[in-house]
């Protein structure tokens, strides 16, 4: 695999966080496949995969989080946050993967 390969599969595991308005914790599951079909071809996939993994298991904690405290009225602040974090940040990864830097999510917990 070349090196534009590399880098677009890549972005592409940081832009597949999108699967969440289509699939329920699509934003998990789709770049945790893509990183299990491609994790041998490359170090630069494995760490981008794993850094988009760990915001989306962090991201979908803090949601869940916040969607429980709108009930009693505390978490609409944060529930409006959460709403730009996934359109943004994967796309800003995506862009820096291309040019062949692993990008470091902000916010984000290390589970992986």
């Amino acid at each position: 695999m070349n090196e534009k390969e590399i880098r677009n599969w890549s972005a592409l595991i940081h832009i597949s966080a999108f699967a969440l308005f289509i699939i329920p914790f699509g934003n998990i599951l789709i770049p945790l496949l893509l990183w299990q079909l491609k994790k041998d071809e490359s170090v630069l996939i494995t760490d981008n995969a794993k850094e988009a993994i760990n915001f989306q298991i962090t991201y979908t904690i803090a949601l869940i989080f916040s969607a429980i405290l709108v009930i009693v009225l505390m978490g609409i602040p944060n529930l409006l946050i959460f709403v730009f974090f996934p359109l943004i940040f994967p796309i800003l990864a995506a862009i820096k993967t291309v040019e062949g830097e692993i990008y470091h999510y902000p916010f984000s917990y290390k589970f992986i």
